[in-house]
Protein backbone atom coordinates (compact mmCIF):
# COMPACT_ATOMS: atom_id res chain seq x y z
CA UNK A 1 0.00 0.00 0.00
CA UNK A 2 1.37 3.58 -1.00
CA UNK A 3 2.29 5.87 1.46
CA UNK A 4 -1.22 8.24 2.03
CA UNK A 5 -2.94 5.92 -0.07
CA UNK A 6 -6.46 5.50 1.85
CA UNK A 7 -8.88 2.81 0.62
CA UNK A 8 -12.37 3.71 -0.99
CA UNK A 9 -15.03 1.40 -1.79
CA UNK A 10 -16.27 0.74 -5.82
CA UNK A 11 -18.79 2.95 -5.90
CA UNK A 12 -17.07 5.77 -4.19
CA UNK A 13 -13.88 5.29 -5.72
CA UNK A 14 -16.07 5.66 -9.48
CA UNK A 15 -17.58 9.05 -8.51
CA UNK A 16 -13.90 10.36 -7.05
CA UNK A 17 -13.63 9.70 -10.62
CA UNK A 18 -17.05 11.39 -12.14
CA UNK A 19 -18.88 8.17 -12.77
CA UNK A 20 -22.17 6.84 -11.16
CA UNK A 21 -22.76 3.43 -10.92
CA UNK A 22 -24.90 2.61 -13.66
CA UNK A 23 -23.34 -0.99 -14.68
CA UNK A 24 -24.18 -4.10 -12.31
CA UNK A 25 -21.34 -4.60 -9.78
CA UNK A 26 -21.79 -8.31 -10.09
CA UNK A 27 -18.29 -9.41 -11.52
CA UNK A 28 -16.15 -11.26 -8.45
CA UNK A 29 -11.94 -10.86 -9.01
CA UNK A 30 -11.98 -14.29 -10.63
CA UNK A 31 -14.39 -13.36 -13.15
CA UNK A 32 -12.46 -10.06 -14.29
CA UNK A 33 -8.71 -12.29 -14.89
CA UNK A 34 -11.44 -15.17 -16.65
CA UNK A 35 -12.41 -12.54 -19.20
CA UNK A 36 -9.06 -11.80 -19.90
CA UNK A 37 -7.76 -14.84 -19.68
CA UNK A 38 -10.51 -15.83 -22.42
CA UNK A 39 -9.68 -13.15 -24.54
CA UNK A 40 -5.75 -14.27 -24.59
CA UNK A 41 -7.17 -17.64 -25.74
CA UNK A 42 -4.12 -19.88 -26.04
CA UNK A 43 -6.95 -22.02 -27.71
CA UNK A 44 -7.61 -19.42 -29.65
CA UNK A 45 -4.45 -17.24 -30.86
CA UNK A 46 -1.59 -20.51 -30.79
CA UNK A 47 -4.06 -22.17 -33.35
CA UNK A 48 -4.74 -19.81 -35.69
CA UNK A 49 -1.70 -17.39 -36.47
CA UNK A 50 0.66 -20.41 -35.75
CA UNK A 51 1.26 -19.73 -39.82
CA UNK A 52 2.63 -16.35 -39.12
CA UNK A 53 5.46 -17.69 -36.71
CA UNK A 54 5.75 -20.56 -39.20
CA UNK A 55 6.51 -18.71 -42.10
CA UNK A 56 8.11 -16.25 -40.87
CA UNK A 57 11.14 -18.17 -38.96
CA UNK A 58 9.82 -21.17 -38.61
CA UNK A 59 10.32 -23.62 -35.37
CA UNK A 60 13.17 -21.84 -33.84
CA UNK A 61 11.38 -18.16 -34.39
CA UNK A 62 8.84 -19.83 -32.60
CA UNK A 63 10.16 -21.99 -29.68
CA UNK A 64 12.46 -18.55 -29.04
CA UNK A 65 10.78 -15.92 -29.94
CA UNK A 66 7.14 -16.89 -27.47
CA UNK A 67 9.16 -16.35 -23.93
CA UNK A 68 10.94 -12.94 -25.18
CA UNK A 69 8.04 -11.21 -26.51
CA UNK A 70 5.94 -13.10 -23.70
CA UNK A 71 8.85 -11.26 -21.47
CA UNK A 72 8.08 -7.60 -22.79
CA UNK A 73 4.32 -7.84 -22.58
CA UNK A 74 4.52 -8.97 -19.22
CA UNK A 75 6.21 -5.58 -18.47
CA UNK A 76 3.32 -3.80 -20.32
CA UNK A 77 0.84 -5.13 -18.14
CA UNK A 78 2.91 -4.74 -15.25
CA UNK A 79 2.36 -0.83 -16.49
CA UNK A 80 -1.16 -0.93 -17.30
CA UNK A 81 -2.28 -2.86 -13.89
CA UNK A 82 -0.68 0.06 -12.26
CA UNK A 83 -3.07 2.22 -14.06
CA UNK A 84 -6.43 0.79 -13.81
CA UNK A 85 -5.90 0.89 -9.91
CA UNK A 86 -5.50 4.14 -9.83
CA UNK A 87 -8.39 4.86 -12.74
CA UNK A 88 -10.54 1.71 -12.13
CA UNK A 89 -13.18 2.60 -15.12
CA UNK A 90 -14.83 1.25 -18.27
CA UNK A 91 -13.68 3.95 -20.37
CA UNK A 92 -10.09 2.78 -18.60
CA UNK A 93 -7.22 3.20 -21.59
CA UNK A 94 -8.70 6.33 -23.23
CA UNK A 95 -9.94 7.79 -19.67
CA UNK A 96 -6.17 7.30 -18.79
CA UNK A 97 -5.44 9.40 -21.73
CA UNK A 98 -7.52 11.97 -21.31
CA UNK A 99 -6.78 12.61 -17.66
CA UNK A 100 -3.00 12.37 -17.97
CA UNK A 101 -2.89 13.92 -22.02
CA UNK A 102 -5.40 15.75 -22.58
CA UNK A 103 -8.76 15.26 -24.47
CA UNK A 104 -6.56 15.02 -27.92
CA UNK A 105 -4.44 12.28 -26.37
CA UNK A 106 -8.08 10.88 -24.92
CA UNK A 107 -9.64 10.93 -28.10
CA UNK A 108 -6.82 9.10 -30.87
CA UNK A 109 -6.14 6.54 -27.85
CA UNK A 110 -10.44 5.87 -27.26
CA UNK A 111 -10.34 5.30 -31.86
CA UNK A 112 -7.33 3.33 -31.09
CA UNK A 113 -8.14 0.78 -29.06
CA UNK A 114 -12.08 1.11 -30.70
CA UNK A 115 -10.24 -0.11 -34.02
CA UNK A 116 -8.42 -2.74 -32.36
CA UNK A 117 -10.88 -4.16 -30.40
CA UNK A 118 -13.18 -4.39 -33.20
CA UNK A 119 -10.28 -6.13 -35.06
CA UNK A 120 -9.75 -8.79 -32.63
CA UNK A 121 -13.40 -9.67 -32.42
CA UNK A 122 -13.31 -10.02 -36.24
CA UNK A 123 -9.99 -12.20 -36.60
CA UNK A 124 -11.21 -14.68 -33.48
CA UNK A 125 -14.76 -15.28 -34.65
CA UNK A 126 -13.74 -16.20 -38.18
CA UNK A 127 -11.11 -18.20 -36.63
CA UNK A 128 -13.71 -19.94 -35.07
CA UNK A 129 -15.81 -20.49 -37.64
CA UNK A 130 -13.07 -21.98 -39.85
CA UNK A 131 -11.54 -24.10 -37.09
CA UNK A 132 -15.77 -25.21 -36.93
CA UNK A 133 -15.31 -26.09 -40.39
CA UNK A 134 -12.69 -27.87 -40.42
CA UNK A 135 -13.81 -29.99 -37.37
CA UNK A 136 -17.27 -30.97 -39.76
CA UNK A 137 -14.66 -32.32 -42.45
CA UNK A 138 -12.75 -34.55 -40.18
CA UNK A 139 -15.93 -36.42 -39.77
CA UNK A 140 -17.39 -35.48 -43.17
CA UNK A 141 -15.44 -36.43 -46.83
CA UNK A 142 -18.21 -34.91 -48.47
CA UNK A 143 -18.00 -31.90 -46.26
CA UNK A 144 -14.35 -31.70 -46.28
CA UNK A 145 -14.38 -32.08 -50.26
CA UNK A 146 -17.20 -29.56 -50.67
CA UNK A 147 -15.27 -26.89 -48.89
CA UNK A 148 -15.91 -23.41 -49.43
CA UNK A 149 -15.26 -19.97 -48.47
CA UNK A 150 -18.51 -18.94 -48.72
CA UNK A 151 -19.29 -21.26 -46.46
CA UNK A 152 -16.89 -20.38 -44.05
CA UNK A 153 -17.96 -16.58 -43.86
CA UNK A 154 -21.83 -17.73 -43.18
CA UNK A 155 -20.35 -19.63 -40.11
CA UNK A 156 -18.39 -16.78 -39.42
CA UNK A 157 -21.59 -14.54 -39.20
CA UNK A 158 -23.82 -17.27 -37.49
CA UNK A 159 -21.02 -16.85 -35.16
CA UNK A 160 -21.11 -13.29 -34.28
CA UNK A 161 -24.81 -13.24 -34.09
CA UNK A 162 -24.40 -15.87 -31.43
CA UNK A 163 -21.77 -14.10 -29.44
CA UNK A 164 -23.65 -11.07 -29.99
CA UNK A 165 -26.72 -12.79 -28.77
CA UNK A 166 -25.65 -13.96 -25.40
CA UNK A 167 -23.92 -10.19 -24.72
CA UNK A 168 -27.78 -8.52 -24.97
CA UNK A 169 -29.10 -11.10 -23.06
CA UNK A 170 -27.11 -11.61 -19.43
CA UNK A 171 -24.06 -10.08 -18.13
CA UNK A 172 -24.57 -12.69 -15.48
CA UNK A 173 -24.73 -15.42 -18.00
CA UNK A 174 -21.27 -13.76 -19.49
CA UNK A 175 -19.88 -14.42 -16.26
CA UNK A 176 -20.24 -17.86 -15.87
CA UNK A 177 -19.30 -18.37 -19.39
CA UNK A 178 -16.42 -16.60 -18.44
CA UNK A 179 -15.63 -19.22 -15.48
CA UNK A 180 -16.36 -21.97 -17.86
CA UNK A 181 -13.87 -20.67 -20.52
CA UNK A 182 -10.92 -20.78 -17.78
CA UNK A 183 -11.63 -24.19 -17.33
CA UNK A 184 -12.17 -25.39 -20.70
CA UNK A 185 -8.87 -23.41 -21.43
CA UNK A 186 -6.49 -25.02 -18.53
CA UNK A 187 -7.94 -28.43 -19.09
CA UNK A 188 -8.44 -28.46 -22.91
CA UNK A 189 -4.93 -27.30 -23.68
CA UNK A 190 -3.63 -30.29 -20.79
CA UNK A 191 -5.61 -32.64 -23.21
CA UNK A 192 -4.30 -31.25 -26.29
CA UNK A 193 -0.88 -31.88 -24.63
CA UNK A 194 -1.36 -35.21 -23.76
CA UNK A 195 -2.62 -36.08 -27.21
CA UNK A 196 0.06 -34.36 -28.90
CA UNK A 197 2.84 -36.49 -26.65
CA UNK A 198 1.64 -39.22 -25.98
CA UNK A 199 -1.25 -40.43 -28.43
CA UNK A 200 0.53 -40.04 -32.03
CA UNK A 201 -0.63 -42.56 -34.64
CA UNK A 202 1.06 -45.15 -35.54
CA UNK A 203 4.32 -44.47 -37.16
CA UNK A 204 4.69 -41.12 -36.10
CA UNK A 205 7.11 -39.90 -34.26
CA UNK A 206 8.58 -36.43 -32.34
CA UNK A 207 11.02 -34.09 -33.91
CA UNK A 208 14.32 -33.85 -32.17
CA UNK A 209 15.79 -31.01 -30.12
CA UNK A 210 17.50 -29.97 -33.19
CA UNK A 211 14.17 -29.50 -35.39
CA UNK A 212 12.50 -27.38 -33.16
CA UNK A 213 15.26 -24.67 -31.05
CA UNK A 214 17.45 -24.12 -34.33
CA UNK A 215 15.46 -24.80 -37.59
CA UNK A 216 14.93 -22.18 -39.51
CA UNK A 217 12.37 -21.42 -42.13
CA UNK A 218 11.32 -18.11 -44.95
CA UNK A 219 8.35 -18.99 -46.97
CA UNK A 220 7.71 -14.94 -47.67
CA UNK A 221 9.51 -15.21 -50.73
CA UNK A 222 11.87 -12.33 -49.65
CA UNK A 223 15.34 -12.66 -49.70
CA UNK A 224 15.55 -15.05 -51.79
CA UNK A 225 13.57 -17.73 -49.14
CA UNK A 226 17.02 -17.49 -47.21
CA UNK A 227 16.94 -18.08 -43.91
CA UNK A 228 20.27 -15.75 -42.47
CA UNK A 229 21.35 -12.62 -43.29
CA UNK A 230 20.06 -8.89 -41.91
CA UNK A 231 17.30 -8.86 -43.72
CA UNK A 232 16.20 -12.34 -42.81
CA UNK A 233 17.07 -10.87 -38.85
CA UNK A 234 15.87 -7.63 -39.10
CA UNK A 235 12.54 -8.02 -41.56
CA UNK A 236 11.44 -12.08 -41.82
CA UNK A 237 11.74 -12.80 -38.06
CA UNK A 238 10.26 -9.86 -36.36
CA UNK A 239 7.06 -10.67 -38.61
CA UNK A 240 7.40 -13.84 -36.23
CA UNK A 241 6.68 -12.20 -33.25
CA UNK A 242 2.82 -10.85 -34.70
CA UNK A 243 2.16 -14.57 -33.33
CA UNK A 244 3.04 -14.06 -29.57
CA UNK A 245 1.77 -10.33 -29.75
CA UNK A 246 -1.56 -11.42 -31.15
CA UNK A 247 -2.06 -14.05 -28.87
CA UNK A 248 -1.24 -11.97 -25.71
CA UNK A 249 -3.48 -9.44 -26.09
CA UNK A 250 -7.00 -8.27 -25.00
CA UNK A 251 -5.89 -7.99 -21.39
CA UNK A 252 -7.61 -4.64 -21.20
CA UNK A 253 -10.63 -6.76 -20.95
CA UNK A 254 -10.14 -6.35 -17.15
CA UNK A 255 -10.36 -2.84 -17.49
CA UNK A 256 -12.99 -2.54 -19.32
CA UNK A 257 -15.16 -4.70 -16.73
CA UNK A 258 -14.23 -2.64 -13.50
CA UNK A 259 -16.48 -0.90 -13.30
CA UNK A 260 -18.53 -3.79 -13.08
CA UNK A 261 -16.00 -6.29 -10.65
CA UNK A 262 -15.82 -5.94 -6.92
CA UNK A 263 -12.82 -4.34 -5.28
CA UNK A 264 -11.77 -3.45 -8.67
CA UNK A 265 -8.44 -1.37 -7.88
CA UNK A 266 -7.07 -4.70 -6.85
CA UNK A 267 -9.04 -7.20 -8.86
CA UNK A 268 -8.67 -5.51 -12.21
CA UNK A 269 -4.70 -5.29 -11.39
CA UNK A 270 -4.42 -8.72 -11.13
CA UNK A 271 -6.70 -9.77 -13.74
CA UNK A 272 -4.08 -8.36 -16.00
CA UNK A 273 -1.02 -9.44 -15.32
CA UNK A 274 -1.93 -12.77 -14.39
CA UNK A 275 -3.83 -13.54 -17.35
CA UNK A 276 -0.67 -12.62 -19.18
CA UNK A 277 1.32 -14.60 -16.73
CA UNK A 278 -0.51 -17.59 -16.66
CA UNK A 279 -0.87 -17.39 -20.68
CA UNK A 280 2.27 -17.21 -21.31
CA UNK A 281 3.43 -20.30 -19.83
CA UNK A 282 0.62 -22.34 -21.22
CA UNK A 283 0.76 -21.12 -24.66
CA UNK A 284 4.34 -21.94 -24.81
CA UNK A 285 3.89 -25.49 -23.38
CA UNK A 286 1.56 -25.87 -25.94
CA UNK A 287 3.37 -24.43 -29.36
CA UNK A 288 6.40 -26.90 -28.32
CA UNK A 289 3.93 -29.40 -28.13
CA UNK A 290 2.69 -28.78 -31.83
CA UNK A 291 6.60 -28.37 -32.98
CA UNK A 292 7.69 -31.67 -31.77
CA UNK A 293 4.55 -33.56 -33.46
CA UNK A 294 6.24 -32.20 -36.52
CA UNK A 295 6.71 -34.73 -38.94
CA UNK A 296 7.77 -33.36 -42.08
CA UNK A 297 8.60 -29.70 -42.28
CA UNK A 298 7.98 -29.36 -45.99
CA UNK A 299 4.89 -30.73 -45.71
CA UNK A 300 3.69 -28.20 -43.07
CA UNK A 301 5.13 -25.47 -45.11
CA UNK A 302 2.51 -26.59 -48.21
CA UNK A 303 -0.04 -26.68 -46.00
CA UNK A 304 0.58 -22.84 -45.23
CA UNK A 305 1.71 -23.21 -42.21
CA UNK A 306 -1.34 -23.91 -40.17
CA UNK A 307 -1.41 -26.85 -37.68
CA UNK A 308 -3.96 -28.49 -39.88
CA UNK A 309 -1.01 -29.92 -41.74
CA UNK A 310 0.61 -30.82 -38.63
CA UNK A 311 -2.29 -32.49 -36.94
CA UNK A 312 -2.70 -34.31 -40.38
CA UNK A 313 0.75 -35.78 -40.15
CA UNK A 314 0.46 -36.97 -36.50
CA UNK A 315 -2.64 -37.84 -35.61
CA UNK A 316 -5.36 -40.08 -37.05
CA UNK A 317 -8.07 -38.30 -37.86
CA UNK A 318 -10.52 -38.59 -35.42
CA UNK A 319 -8.12 -37.72 -32.54
CA UNK A 320 -6.98 -34.63 -35.02
CA UNK A 321 -10.87 -33.76 -34.96
CA UNK A 322 -10.97 -33.73 -31.11
CA UNK A 323 -7.82 -31.89 -30.90
CA UNK A 324 -9.61 -28.98 -33.29
CA UNK A 325 -13.15 -29.27 -31.45
CA UNK A 326 -11.27 -28.27 -28.44
CA UNK A 327 -9.66 -25.13 -30.03
CA UNK A 328 -12.90 -24.67 -31.87
CA UNK A 329 -14.79 -24.27 -28.07
CA UNK A 330 -12.51 -22.41 -26.54
CA UNK A 331 -12.48 -19.68 -29.38
CA UNK A 332 -16.26 -19.34 -29.28
CA UNK A 333 -15.59 -18.65 -25.89
CA UNK A 334 -12.93 -15.82 -27.01
CA UNK A 335 -15.44 -14.68 -29.47
CA UNK A 336 -18.42 -14.00 -26.81
CA UNK A 337 -15.55 -12.51 -24.08
CA UNK A 338 -14.27 -10.11 -26.79
CA UNK A 339 -17.60 -8.90 -27.45
CA UNK A 340 -18.01 -7.85 -24.19
CA UNK A 341 -14.85 -5.85 -23.94
CA UNK A 342 -15.52 -4.42 -27.22
CA UNK A 343 -19.09 -3.73 -26.51
CA UNK A 344 -18.16 -1.54 -22.72
CA UNK A 345 -15.57 0.08 -24.29
CA UNK A 346 -18.09 0.99 -27.17
CA UNK A 347 -20.34 1.92 -24.41
CA UNK A 348 -17.63 3.93 -21.97
CA UNK A 349 -16.24 5.89 -25.08
CA UNK A 350 -19.86 6.80 -26.19
CA UNK A 351 -20.89 7.91 -22.84
CA UNK A 352 -18.11 10.42 -23.57
CA UNK A 353 -19.66 11.46 -26.77
CA UNK A 354 -16.91 10.80 -28.33
CA UNK A 355 -18.55 8.60 -31.41
CA UNK A 356 -20.70 9.91 -34.08
CA UNK A 357 -24.56 8.36 -32.68
CA UNK A 358 -23.18 8.15 -29.04
CA UNK A 359 -26.67 8.48 -28.01
CA UNK A 360 -27.34 4.70 -29.45
CA UNK A 361 -24.47 3.11 -28.22
CA UNK A 362 -24.42 4.37 -24.95
CA UNK A 363 -27.77 3.38 -24.27
CA UNK A 364 -28.45 -0.02 -22.06
CA UNK A 365 -30.84 -2.49 -22.00
CA UNK A 366 -33.02 -3.50 -19.08
CA UNK A 367 -30.66 -6.16 -18.11
CA UNK A 368 -27.79 -2.78 -18.15
CA UNK A 369 -26.08 -4.16 -21.29
CA UNK A 370 -25.31 -1.78 -23.96
CA UNK A 371 -27.13 -3.70 -26.36
CA UNK A 372 -26.69 -1.01 -29.52
CA UNK A 373 -23.01 -1.18 -29.07
CA UNK A 374 -23.24 -5.10 -29.08
CA UNK A 375 -24.71 -5.10 -32.35
CA UNK A 376 -22.24 -2.20 -34.00
CA UNK A 377 -19.41 -3.84 -33.04
CA UNK A 378 -20.58 -7.02 -34.66
CA UNK A 379 -21.55 -5.69 -37.66
CA UNK A 380 -18.82 -3.76 -38.49
CA UNK A 381 -16.20 -7.12 -37.28
CA UNK A 382 -18.08 -8.67 -40.13
CA UNK A 383 -17.22 -5.64 -42.37
CA UNK A 384 -13.86 -5.45 -41.80
CA UNK A 385 -13.55 -9.75 -42.93
CA UNK A 386 -15.22 -8.77 -46.31
CA UNK A 387 -11.85 -9.70 -47.98
CA UNK A 388 -11.61 -12.99 -46.18
CA UNK A 389 -13.89 -14.12 -49.23
CA UNK A 390 -11.01 -13.82 -51.23
CA UNK A 391 -9.05 -16.93 -52.17
CA UNK A 392 -5.08 -17.00 -51.78
CA UNK A 393 -2.89 -19.62 -52.62
CA UNK A 394 0.91 -18.91 -52.37
CA UNK A 395 2.81 -21.49 -54.54
CA UNK A 396 -0.34 -23.94 -54.05
CA UNK A 397 -0.16 -23.58 -50.69
CA UNK A 398 -3.53 -21.99 -48.94
CA UNK A 399 -2.38 -18.48 -46.99
CA UNK A 400 -5.01 -16.72 -45.11
CA UNK A 401 -3.90 -13.36 -45.83
CA UNK A 402 -6.86 -10.99 -44.80
CA UNK A 403 -6.89 -13.14 -41.91
CA UNK A 404 -3.18 -12.14 -40.86
CA UNK A 405 -4.22 -8.43 -41.38
CA UNK A 406 -7.21 -8.44 -39.78
CA UNK A 407 -4.88 -10.00 -36.56
CA UNK A 408 -1.98 -7.16 -37.70
CA UNK A 409 -5.09 -4.19 -37.19
CA UNK A 410 -5.94 -5.83 -33.89
CA UNK A 411 -2.43 -5.72 -32.36
CA UNK A 412 -1.43 -2.21 -34.11
CA UNK A 413 -4.68 -0.77 -32.93
CA UNK A 414 -4.88 -2.20 -29.14
CA UNK A 415 -1.05 -1.71 -28.42
CA UNK A 416 -0.90 1.83 -29.67
CA UNK A 417 -3.68 2.69 -27.57
CA UNK A 418 -1.67 1.24 -24.52
CA UNK A 419 1.33 2.93 -25.11
CA UNK A 420 -0.23 6.25 -25.24
CA UNK A 421 -1.07 6.26 -21.53
CA UNK A 422 1.92 4.39 -20.59
CA UNK A 423 4.10 6.71 -22.02
CA UNK A 424 2.04 9.87 -20.49
CA UNK A 425 2.11 8.14 -17.09
CA UNK A 426 6.03 8.07 -17.38
CA UNK A 427 6.28 11.37 -18.05
CA UNK A 428 3.70 12.73 -14.84
CA UNK A 429 6.37 11.16 -12.76
CA UNK A 430 6.06 11.01 -9.03
CA UNK A 431 2.71 13.54 -9.71
CA UNK A 432 0.84 10.48 -10.59
CA UNK A 433 -1.22 9.44 -7.56
CA UNK A 434 -1.01 5.73 -7.91
CA UNK A 435 -3.67 3.35 -6.54
CA UNK A 436 -3.62 0.37 -4.54
CA UNK A 437 -1.78 -1.74 -6.51
CA UNK A 438 1.59 -0.33 -8.00
CA UNK A 439 5.10 -0.20 -9.74
CA UNK A 440 6.77 1.69 -7.31
CA UNK A 441 9.94 3.31 -8.74
CA UNK A 442 10.41 0.65 -11.35
CA UNK A 443 8.04 2.37 -13.46
CA UNK A 444 10.83 4.74 -14.55
CA UNK A 445 12.25 2.13 -16.79
CA UNK A 446 9.40 -1.13 -17.22
CA UNK A 447 6.92 2.11 -19.04
CA UNK A 448 9.80 3.03 -21.42
CA UNK A 449 10.38 -0.85 -22.21
CA UNK A 450 6.97 -0.59 -22.76
CA UNK A 451 6.73 2.26 -24.82
CA UNK A 452 9.66 1.03 -27.17
CA UNK A 453 8.10 -2.70 -27.27
CA UNK A 454 4.82 -1.63 -28.78
CA UNK A 455 6.12 0.85 -30.98
CA UNK A 456 8.37 -1.48 -32.88
CA UNK A 457 5.69 -3.99 -33.08
CA UNK A 458 3.43 -1.31 -34.20
CA UNK A 459 5.70 -0.49 -37.08
CA UNK A 460 6.22 -4.49 -37.62
CA UNK A 461 2.75 -5.15 -38.06
CA UNK A 462 2.64 -2.78 -40.99
CA UNK A 463 4.96 -4.98 -43.03
CA UNK A 464 4.06 -7.02 -46.12
CA UNK A 465 4.16 -10.88 -44.78
CA UNK A 466 4.40 -11.96 -48.52
CA UNK A 467 6.55 -10.20 -51.20
CA UNK A 468 3.92 -10.67 -53.66
CA UNK A 469 2.16 -8.38 -51.83
CA UNK A 470 4.46 -5.64 -52.57
CA UNK A 471 3.71 -3.47 -55.45
CA UNK A 472 6.87 -3.47 -57.76
CA UNK A 473 7.49 -6.99 -57.50
CA UNK A 474 6.64 -9.72 -60.44
CA UNK A 475 3.42 -11.67 -59.68
CA UNK A 476 1.99 -8.50 -57.64
CA UNK A 477 -1.95 -8.78 -56.50
CA UNK A 478 -4.12 -6.82 -53.97
CA UNK A 479 -5.16 -9.94 -52.61
CA UNK A 480 -1.41 -10.67 -51.19
CA UNK A 481 -1.30 -7.66 -49.40
CA UNK A 482 -0.98 -6.65 -45.57
CA UNK A 483 -4.19 -4.30 -45.71
CA UNK A 484 -3.33 -2.89 -42.18
CA UNK A 485 -0.84 -0.79 -44.47
CA UNK A 486 -4.07 0.87 -46.09
CA UNK A 487 -6.50 0.83 -42.56
CA UNK A 488 -4.35 2.14 -39.79
CA UNK A 489 -2.94 5.45 -41.91
CA UNK A 490 -6.24 6.14 -43.30
CA UNK A 491 -8.24 5.56 -40.12
CA UNK A 492 -5.45 8.11 -38.47
CA UNK A 493 -5.78 10.30 -41.29
CA UNK A 494 -9.57 10.48 -41.04
CA UNK A 495 -9.39 10.78 -36.92
CA UNK A 496 -6.74 13.49 -37.44
CA UNK A 497 -9.27 15.84 -40.09
CA UNK A 498 -12.07 14.75 -37.83
CA UNK A 499 -10.39 16.08 -35.00
CA UNK A 500 -9.41 19.22 -37.03
CA UNK A 501 -12.16 19.74 -38.55
CA UNK A 502 -14.79 19.24 -35.63
CA UNK A 503 -14.18 17.59 -32.81
CA UNK A 504 -11.77 20.15 -30.98
CA UNK A 505 -14.29 22.53 -31.16
CA UNK A 506 -16.65 20.49 -28.52
CA UNK A 507 -14.55 17.46 -27.34
CA UNK A 508 -13.36 18.28 -23.56
CA UNK A 509 -12.58 14.72 -22.57
CA UNK A 510 -14.46 12.17 -20.45
CA UNK A 511 -18.10 13.79 -19.38
CA UNK A 512 -18.86 13.12 -15.68
CA UNK A 513 -22.09 11.44 -14.62
CA UNK A 514 -22.08 13.36 -11.58
CA UNK A 515 -21.26 16.42 -10.40
CA UNK A 516 -19.53 15.70 -6.87
CA UNK A 517 -16.70 14.56 -8.96
CA UNK A 518 -13.52 15.09 -7.16
CA UNK A 519 -11.15 17.17 -8.71
CA UNK A 520 -7.98 15.99 -6.88
CA UNK A 521 -7.50 12.52 -7.58
CA UNK A 522 -5.47 12.30 -10.60
CA UNK A 523 -2.75 14.75 -11.62
CA UNK A 524 -4.01 17.95 -13.72
CA UNK A 525 -4.23 17.29 -17.79
CA UNK A 526 -1.42 18.81 -20.43
CA UNK A 527 -2.39 19.52 -23.39
CA UNK A 528 -0.26 17.91 -26.82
Amino acid sequence: MPEGYEPLDDEAHLASLGYKQELSRNWSGFSNFAISFSIISILAGCFTSFGLGWNNGGPAAIAWGWPIVAAFIMVIGFCMSELVSAYPTSGGIYWWASKLGGPKAGFFTGWLNLIGLLAIDASVAYGCASFFDTFIGYYSDSWASSYSLTRVFIEFIVILALAAAINIFSSHLLAILNNISVWWHVIGSLVVVAILWFFLKSGAHHASLSDVFTKTINNTGFFGGHTSGWGFLLYVLPLSAILTQYTITGYDASVHLSEETKSAANSAARGIWRSIFYSAIGGWILLLSFLFAVQDSDKVSEGGGSVFAIFGQALDPKVAGLVVLISTAGQFFCTCACMTSTSRMFFAFSRDRAVPGSRYWSRLNANKVPVYAVIAAAVIALLLTLPALVKVDVNGAPVPVAFFAVVSIGVIGLYLSFGIPIFLRWRAGSNFKVGSWNNGIKYRWMNLVAVIEITVMSIVGLLPTLNVGVPWVDGFSMKYVNYAIIVVPVALLLLWIYWHVSVKHWFTGPVTTIESAATDSEPEPTTT
